[in-house]
């Protein structure tokens, strides 16, 4: 499954920071938010979508928790498309 993921906004710090952004799969765009943990024991995301997400990646045949879990590994992976003067590198370490 490819799925692009594009961050709109991103607040905070290496050690918590909550994330907008829009996720592409099967060339339909859907919204997302998350929080992102570091440091203490490794990184962790949670990414939420709602509902009417939800029940649109189901009318199109995906998988609503592979899709999420997908969405969680782009982003602690860093396969990411950043807002112009956002850094990377201020927020995921590789």
């Amino acid at each position: 499954m490819d799925i692009s993921v594009n961050i709109k906004n991103l607040k905070g710090t290496q050690m918590a920071a909550k994330i907008t952004g829009t996720f592409t799969v099967s060339n339909n765009t859907f919204p997302f938010t998350a929080i992102a943990f570091g440091r203490i024991g490794g990184h962790n995301i949670g990414a939420k979508i709602s509902k009417s997400t939800e029940k649109a990646l189901s009318k199109l045949g995906y998988d609503v928790n592979q899709i999420i879990d997908e969405l969680q590994k782009s982003l602690i992976q860093g396969n990411i498309t950043l807002p112009e003067g956002l850094d990377k590198e201020s927020f995921v370490d590789d």
